[in-house]
């Protein structure tokens, strides 16, 4: 079968946001917009507050300053807002009927807020915080799962002009201790606890066993989220939500300077300290309204619902994206494989969502099910495909398109980070989109791919960097500029350097590769894990791959790979194992195929499904996989440690 290409119609060209906003400037289409976007960034960001009716309490007198370099810009000079009220405010005004947030519990119950009754709920929360003492410059961790108190509790830690510091909700206690003590963290609202996989998972017992080296937290607050015991011996102030919210208020919001701070977003799955992502009221504002508008063509009658978590950057950009253009937004609270592979469908059918955000690891799961039970739910509300985190196979990204989705909806694969705020490159849905592929720059981010002299390559392997700023850029490492400095600008002067191999090819796609430090170097060529990872796939055995680099003396590094069957496949392992290595060997060349494969029952993944590389790595060379506490499910490292073990005991006593 030939390899899955979108094409968009005249209609979808003709209704898109994006066309909308090319048109009102004159312009002819996505390629010269994004020209356009890029020569003159700061006319771009301004047409973006102008065509998303954005407004600011007041105006801004330039858009952008880079008279403290451009590893500092100032954006929106002058203006004060508060994001509130442009992303709850404006709609209680205008439509208070009209619904703002759905969630659907594991369980498959609901709950529903109007837009009127959002702005209630965050009034009276605001006035709960206040009272608590919580105000301007106060860092708040959230703690929370995917319910409708998240929504309320970010809009009301921003309405006091606090700063948010969202958590991972599966993070053991040193993860949280680490962060909260990073952010000088005052207060923490926390749920008892959610359920995932038919399973209670209490989280208030990881919270306060967090607290025990956190002398900076004053106050907890504590949601009811499956009534789970709350006696606590920890010594800070406990409220509970129903008694923080329980006296109705006016929404009163703290105006704040355009840069002042939004929230941290700390990066995951790393050693050592955390870095904390500064975001701005106006920078994350303003770049996630865009993304949604342009990227997921969401309007304000669509559906946004990404599968992901509140601890990542994805959680905070669909609560503000969304709201920041009227739209509606679902929260999936557990997990889409629950009660069986069709709970994803069941929620789009249920919920009528028009933009669905999903992994390829989440797809690669699913590839397995039933077509013609996946086609008896009424996909037709879906306008748009949405993914990010890591890259595509062609025959997971076909599946999804061609086979369940008829061909009628784009896939609109992105990439950025939590630094980012948003997405360095991504397609559009008003242009061919090649199977995989990134499509290019982002609107208004003038990327390049480099080598390692700084120079633009195309057709290879380089490194993906930033040639001017952008609103969401972070204003820094959270009370480090210096560990900025040396992460983002001292690889190569003048350009922020994201740590991703990418390259453009020669129809000028763009392609991320992974992160620098997962990509091998075998025989001097450098090879992306997801090149080895797409080759296995095909295998019809195969679920899902994994692909790392192991010393050898030779090669310099040796390919390893690590793979999950297919539900109901026939499994022989040896017999597998070398028409895998067959398989890399004929699509990469016989120097990259891999000289051991190993079968096990899973991948170790985050709860986002993005599998860790460097921790399979890690367990498979018996090192320190590092900090464990963004692992979906641990026990796969492990499984991983012992295959690896038995085949080099079997090696030593065929000896």
């Amino acid at each position: 079968m030939s390899e899955y290409r979108w094409t968009p119609t005249p209609e979808y060209i003709e209704n898109a946001n994006v066309t909308r906003l090319a048109r009102r400037h004159g312009l002819r289409g996505i390629d010269e917009l994004r020209r356009h976007s890029v020569a003159d960034p700061a006319w771009f960001w301004n047409a973006v507050l102008d065509d998303l009716g954005i407004r600011f309490a007041t105006p801004h007198t330039a858009v952008l300053d880079l008279s403290r370099g451009i590893e500092h810009p100032d954006w929106f000079c002058g203006a004060e807002l508060n994001i509130v009220d442009v992303c709850l405010r404006r709609w209680r005004d205008s439509g208070p009927d009209r619904i703002a947030v759905r969630h659907e519990a594991e369980d498959g119950s609901t709950r529903t807020l109007t837009f009127g009754e959002l702005a209630e709920q965050v009034a009276a929360t605001t006035a709960g915080l206040r009272r608590l003492g919580i105000g301007r410059g106060d860092a708040v961790g959230l703690y929370l799962p995917m319910i409708p108190e998240a929504v309320v509790a970010v809009y009301a830690v921003a309405a006091l002009g606090a700063v948010l510091v969202p958590l991972f909700s599966g993070f053991a206690a040193a993860a949280i201790t680490s962060r909260l003590t990073d952010a000088d963290v005052k207060t923490v609202v926390v749920a008892d606890g959610t359920v995932r996989r038919g399973r209670t998972v209490a989280m208030l017992p990881q919270l306060e066993a967090a607290l025990a080296d956190c002398a900076g937290v004053e106050h907890l607050i504590v949601i009811d989220n499956v009534g789970a015991p709350t006696d606590l011996r920890s010594g800070v102030n406990v409220t509970s939500w129903s008694e923080l919210t329980a006296a109705p208020a006016d929404l009163v919001t703290e105006r704040v300077p355009a840069m002042h701070p939004l929230m941290l977003g700390y990066t995951s799955g790393t050693t050592g300290r955390p870095k904390g992502a500064v975001h701005t009221h106006a920078g994350f504002l303003v770049k996630t309204a865009g993304e949604v508008a342009y990227s997921f063509d969401v309007t304000s009658d669509g559906v946004f619902c990404w599968i992901t978590d509140m601890g990542w950057i994805m959680g905070p950009l669909s609560i503000i994206g969304t709201h920041a253009n009227g739209a509606s937004l679902v929260l999936y609270e557990g997990s889409p494989d629950v009660p069986d592979n069709y709970r994803l469908w069941d929620l789009v059918e249920r919920h009528r969502i028009s933009m669905l955000g999903v992994s390829p690891t989440l797809i690669r799961t699913l590839k397995g099910t039933d077509l013609a039970q996946i086609r008896r739910r009424d996909l037709s509300c879906i306008h748009v495909l949405g993914s990010t985190g890591e890259p595509w196979d062609p025959d997971s990204y076909g599946w999804l398109a061609r086979d369940v989705f008829g061909s009628r909806v784009p896939v609109i694969n992105f990439s950025g980070g939590t630094e980012v705020g948003g997405s360095f490159l991504a397609p559009y849905p008003v242009e061919p989109i090649a199977s995989c592929s990134l499509g290019g720059p982002s609107l208004g981010m003038d990327v390049d791919v480099v080598d390692d002299d700084g120079n633009s390559v195309r057709g290879q392997v380089g490194e993906l960097v930033c040639r001017q700023p952008w609103p969401s850029m972070t204003r820094g490492v959270w009370k480090d500029d210096q560990r900025y400095l040396d992460a983002y600008w001292s690889r190569y002067p003048g350009l922020w350097h994201h740590g991703d191999f990418a390259m453009v090819d020669a129809d000028g796609q763009w392609f991320v590769l992974g992160r620098s430090d997962d990509v091998m170097n075998v025989a001097g060529k450098r090879l992306a894990p997801a090149e080895v990872e797409a080759a296995l796939s095909t295998h019809p055995a195969v679920s899902e791959a994994a692909a790392v680099g192991v010393p050898d003396p030779v090669k310099g590094e040796a390919v390893w790979a690590f793979w999950v069957a297919r539900p109901g496949a026939s499994v022989d392992d040896v017999a597998i194992g070398r028409e895998l290595t067959a398989i890399v060997g004929k699509e990469l060349g016989k120097p990259f195929a891999p000289s051991k494969v190993w079968r096990v029952d899973a991948l170790p993944k985050t709860r986002s499904a993005k599998i860790l590389r460097r921790t399979i790595r890690a367990a498979a060379l018996g090192t320190d996989p590092g900090d464990l506490s963004g692992a979906e499910n641990p026990e796969a490292i492990d499984r991983i440690r012992e295959a690896v073990s038995a085949q080099s005991s079997t090696v030593m006593e065929s000896r």
